[in-house]
């Protein structure tokens, strides 16, 4: 399992500057913030998805600063239709924890940098390596798949000290000289290999700066590797959802519990069946509801089937039921899922 670490670092960063990718936006800084920022945006998350709220969401927020400052709602609003919300409210807490801990300024090492909420052990390597040139690993899933592949590591990474130990060869492979320059470039390059040519199912071997260094394709069994025994079962949820409106555009909304499905976000009151939704109607309303096609949304490992009952009240009267109205200029500006926010928005 051995390779010459120089040999491989050297290969990725000379096709990083000549084939990788240049034209993104948060490479064209070394502001910790703003590569903070697309790290965490970046996970689980497709780039070209990401091009289209990380503009926006600085215009908003154009600092750490103002981060801190802002309210949750408008940072999940601001969030809204990006998915994975327990990265936005870590982020608005690692933002006040830097300004109130750390003057506004993020620490420059990879080990403190672990220390901030939402900030895991790649992440803080990617924005110490991006940022300060620091000699330290990353290994997100489209690297974990390229070092795997290259250097024939047949151990299961489902268990711990098998991670452990890749990430052990990861630090190994590492440049060694001229890091402010080379760190920047190695972990774009290992990203944009993963990404653009290493794929999970169908590899450009043929295009491949390590290729002739990588076991995997030696043998013709990239499809082996990585190796991980346990994986994720695929589930599926009912939700029964409850949209009271008026004629004039404002819903009945309430705040989701702080774990579970939209964490933390504004939504229609929502059930787990069909019985329940029913009782919680208003008096003089049961059986008034016009029930909506179900609306499937697909989140990474699990299916949601979503039943709209619609409803409108001529009047603002006060359900019986936690949430308040928020009116049409109003309900738009709030953390809201994406699914709930585009059956709004087909009331206006």
């Amino acid at each position: 399992m051995r390779l010459a670490g120089a040999d491989f670092s050297e290969r990725i960063v000379r096709w990083q500057r000549a084939s990788g990718r240049h034209d993104l936006p948060w490479q064209k800084t070394r502001d910790p913030y703003r590569v903070w920022l697309s790290e965490i945006m970046l996970q689980q998350t497709q780039v070209a998805t990401v091009m289209s709220y990380y503009e926006l969401f600085l215009e908003r927020f154009p600092d750490v600063h103002a981060l801190a400052h802002a309210g949750l709602d408008d940072v999940l609003s601001m969030w809204s239709g990006l998915g994975y919300y327990s990265r936005a409210r870590n982020l608005h807490r690692c933002a006040q924890q830097v300004v109130l801990q750390h003057r506004g300024e993020f620490p420059r090492s990879a080990q403190a940098l672990q220390e901030l909420p939402g900030i895991g052990r790649s992440t803080a390597a990617a924005i110490a390596a991006f940022c300060h040139g620091e000699r330290v690993a990353i290994l997100d899933g489209n690297v974990r798949r390229v070092l795997a592949r290259v250097l024939g590591f047949e151990a299961d990474l489902a268990l711990a000290a098998n991670e452990r130990t890749l990430w052990e060869h990861a630090q190994e492979l590492l440049p060694q000289t001229n890091l402010v320059e080379c760190m920047p470039r190695y972990t774009q390059g290992l990203m944009d290999l993963g990404a653009n040519l290493c794929s999970r199912m169908q590899p450009a071997c043929g295009m491949c700066p390590v290729q002739e260094l990588c076991k995997a394709h030696g043998c013709a069994e990239q499809q082996k590797y990585p190796v991980r025994t346990r994986k994720l079962k695929r589930t599926a949820q009912s939700i029964w959802l409850l949209w009271v409106h008026d004629d004039e555009g404002a819903a009945w909304l309430a705040r989701r519990p702080e774990r579970g499905v939209w964490a933390s976000l504004h939504c229609l009151p929502a059930f787990d069946s069909e019985a329940l939704l029913l009782a919680a109607m208003p008096d003089g309303h049961i059986g008034k509801g016009a029930a909506l096609p179900v609306v499937r949304h697909v989140l990474t490992h699990k299916d949601l089937f979503l039943h709209p009952v619609r409803m409108a009240l001529s009047k603002r009267e006060v359900l019986a039921m936690e949430g308040s109205w928020f009116d049409a200029a109003h309900w738009p500006v709030l953390g809201l899922p994406a699914p709930i926010r585009t059956l709004l928005g087909g009331l206006t």
